[in-house]
């Protein structure tokens, strides 16, 4: 690892093995512009009321009344904003509220229904302990195009990634301060051996998005899902390579389901008379995530842009120990990108007339938001190529893998069938002949024929006394054939046409 390490992915264990959080965004079903209440001068905002009293500066242990409710992030029905500040020097926190253009910090914030908005408490270990980062106050975030070559150079600083790659890890930052304006976001990921800046560049990048929250692949799973589920923040997981568990599942869970809006993680709890209880967890928002090697699932992988590291020497600019100012500075960067949030939130939304040509659907769906995001054409330009080529690299890999091996000993075996099936022997035979070397030894019968069935979805039935797949299957294979970059005759032939 280079420089001075993940400190938070080390305190998340040891230090909030159980921490009580409260969901984080309230929205006000009861607004109502006749309901609003009156507020004292230093407060206009109609549907975020501050009530009387100076800034926070306090901690919020002693905390008693009913309608406080302790509050990360908030929007109102009438699009004012509200986000929580720490101030680590100070240690104390507050809330910034943002309506008309209008920047106030109050203690607390008072709705129509009579709750209040108090922020959480600066004593909460996730947030005094540095595992949630947080802006400590508001700043100059309304020219984006500022903020985001601020935080190309902040990353430019301290991380060696490929300038594409820096481009797209510089709007992807963006995007997670404004990620709640679209349906789905894609996954940021920094893959390679150790030893070649994957933490540094997850520490970097993610130290810089919204609310982001580190952990490692062998972190304890309840807590990971209380956290995204209340902070509803960015997801930092190092080290992501973890072998099959049923805490590893959980973790995929997170992954397959984090990417999209409305896909919760349910889980089996119980109340206090021990009634089955399962509860939803909300898992969606950006996630970063540094690993050694791909995951099996293509579905899983689909959602990633990942960049690949140690293909080349350090610069010689970077660091190897990072400075004692780097806290300091990504913490003034939050505050420009907190100003960046409560300026644009309202303004971004998603742009069908940017999706890349001839590019595969997923990648579209994945990508899309990040193009939206970028207003210069030649940035676009730069991010669209680099995706493309990502594209190509990966169905290259799909096409070395085993499934595309195993499409091709089918397809050979139709072809010379004089038959409507083939047999799983003849798969066999000729799957052995191009995978055998490389797998150490032949594959029996049987698992060929399971790995036709469960790895490809393919039916097999038997016929006199013989396990075949039928012609019927034949469309499906051509599809994996396209889909694996296999060469087959029957989808050259109907092209031609």
């Amino acid at each position: 690892m280079i420089g001075k390490g993940l400190t938070p992915f080390t305190k998340l264990r040891s230090q909030v093995p159980h921490v009580p959080l409260i969901h984080a965004r309230r929205i006000a079903s009861h607004y109502h512009r006749d309901q609003t209440r009156s507020c004292d001068a230093r407060g206009t905002i109609p549907s975020l009321c501050p009530s009387n009293g100076e800034r926070y500066h306090r901690s919020m242990t002693a905390r008693t009344s009913s309608d406080d409710v302790p509050t990360i992030s908030y929007i109102a029905s009438d699009g004012a904003l509200a986000e929580l500040l720490y101030d680590p020097v100070a240690r104390t926190t507050a809330l910034a509220a943002f309506q008309d253009g209008t920047v106030r910090q109050h203690d607390r914030l008072t709705l129509p229904s009579g709750e209040r908005l108090v922020p959480y408490s600066a004593t909460n270990n996730l947030i005094a302990h540095a595992c949630i980062l947080l802006p400590s106050d508001v700043g100059d975030g309304r020219d984006k195009r500022e903020v985001y070559g601020a935080v190309q150079a902040f990353l430019h600083r301290y991380v060696d990634i490929s300038p594409a790659f820096e481009e797209i890890a510089a709007y992807y930052v963006l995007l997670s301060w404004v990620y709640d304006a679209f349906s789905v976001v894609p996954y940021l990921r920094v893959r390679g051996d150790y030893g070649t800046g994957k933490s540094r560049a997850l520490l970097a990048i993610g130290s810089l998005c919204y609310k982001p929250f580190f952990a490692s692949g062998a972190s304890t799973v309840s807590p990971i899902f209380h956290i995204l589920d209340a902070f509803q923040g960015t997801l930092i997981l190092d080290e992501a390579d973890f072998q099959f568990s049923d805490a590893t599942a959980e973790l995929t869970k997170v992954l397959n389901n984090g990417n999209m809006r409305g896909l919760p993680v349910l889980r089996t709890m119980t109340n206090r008379n021990r009634e089955l209880n399962p509860t939803a967890f909300r898992v969606f928002g950006p996630k970063i995530i540094g690993m050694r090697r791909r995951f099996t699932d293509d579905a899983l992988e689909s959602r990633f842009i990942t960049e690949e590291t140690g293909g080349r020497p350090l610069r010689a600019d970077i660091p190897l120990h990072l400075p004692d100012t780097f806290d300091e500075e990504a913490r003034a960067l939050r505050n420009r990108l907190l100003g960046f949030r409560f300026h644009h939130r309202h303004q971004i939304a998603l742009d069908p007339g940017r999706a890349m040509r001839d590019a595969e659907p997923r990648l579209n769906q994945v990508a899309l938001p990040l193009l939206s995001l970028v207003d210069d054409d030649r940035a676009r330009e730069h991010m669209v190529a680099f995706l493309l080529r990502e594209t190509d690299r990966a169905r290259q890999e799909r096409a070395d893998s085993l499934e595309a091996v195993m499409v091709k000993a089918l397809i050979e075996a139709f072809e010379a069938a004089p038959v409507a099936y083939v047999s799983i022997a003849e798969t066999t035979d000729r799957f052995n002949q191009i995978a055998a070397g490389e797998l150490g030894r032949a594959m029996n019968h049987r698992w060929v024929g399971g790995f036709i069935r469960n790895r490809l979805g393919l039916s097999t039935m038997k016929t006199r006394g013989v396990f075949v797949v039928p012609q019927t299957e034949r469309p499906k294979l051509s599809a994996l054939a396209q889909r694996f970059d296999v060469t087959d005759s029957a989808n050259e032939a109907a092209s031609s046409l």
